[in-house]
């Protein structure tokens, strides 16, 4: 059991990296990997210091790895070597008129950004969200995180039909586009455990649009508190077939 995608204290999770590693173990964890949001890192070098740190103390016990979540509609770089793994992933999007939003903090927002940039067209946003997401991967990172994050909000505040023919033609792009770049897609439990959604990202259809153009898949939580680590991995833990151990120590 791994998981490549938790957030301590070094950006907007609840608890302390050493606390998520401790709790990885008590759980059989092999591995756990930390990827804050890289424009949430105040002090970038003592992050990589204390995750190299408990990477040290906790070694014949657990793997911990360094990981990044780099938000990739902000300007992103990478120095070769600095961190283990990094996660692409879209909370923000630009609009056609130059607006810019985080879509994915509350459902409020999202209706006025769609209200405000899109001219309350819906369709124009989601389709706005996967045309960024495909332009963004060819740069340099190895997962891509959340890949339908614009369903969030959808079953409890509904505001695009996910069973139409543009939005599966979306999904088909961006799995043809996602199986081109060989990254690792996330099957990511976290709208489950925030309450958002009973399903993980991607949804099943998307999933197995991936799967059936051999795309890999690996298991995570997106946790933002040691309670989280392994949620619902009782319930996708079978259902995919999962890289085991996609990154080097």
């Amino acid at each position: 059991m791994t998981n490549y995608h938790t957030h301590s204290t070094f950006c907007d999770g609840g608890d302390s990296p050493e606390a998520m590693v401790a709790a990885a173990v008590d759980r059989g964890f092999s591995a756990i990997g930390f990827s804050s949001h890289s424009d949430m890192l105040a002090d970038p070098a003592a992050y990589r210091a204390e995750i190299r740190r408990l990477a040290d103390v906790y070694a014949g016990r657990i793997r911990v790895l360094l990981g990044l979540e780099a938000e990739l509609a902000k300007p992103y770089s990478r120095v070769p070597g600095e961190y283990d793994y990094v996660i692409g992933s879209h909370h923000y999007i630009t609009a056609p008129d130059g607006g810019f939003f985080a879509f994915d903090h509350k459902p409020e927002i999202l209706s006025v950004g769609v209200r405000d940039h899109f001219g309350g067209d819906s369709a124009a946003f989601v389709k706005a969200y996967y045309a960024a997401l495909r332009s963004t991967l060819p740069l340099d990172f190895e997962i891509v995180g959340h890949a339908d994050l614009v369903r969030k909000f959808n079953t409890r505040h509904p505001f695009f039909d996910e069973g139409a023919s543009w939005y599966r033609d979306e999904l088909e792009k961006t799995a043809d586009a996602i199986a081109a770049s060989g990254k690792l897609v996330e099957v990511n439990t976290g709208a489950i455990s925030r309450g958002w959604l009973d399903d993980a990202y991607p949804s099943p259809l998307f999933r197995r649009l991936l799967r059936e153009r051999g795309v890999r898949f690996i298991l995570s939580s997106d946790a933002h508190s040691a309670k989280a680590l392994d949620c619902a991995f009782d319930r996708f833990g079978d259902a995919e077939a999962y890289v085991e151990s996609p990154f080097p120590l």
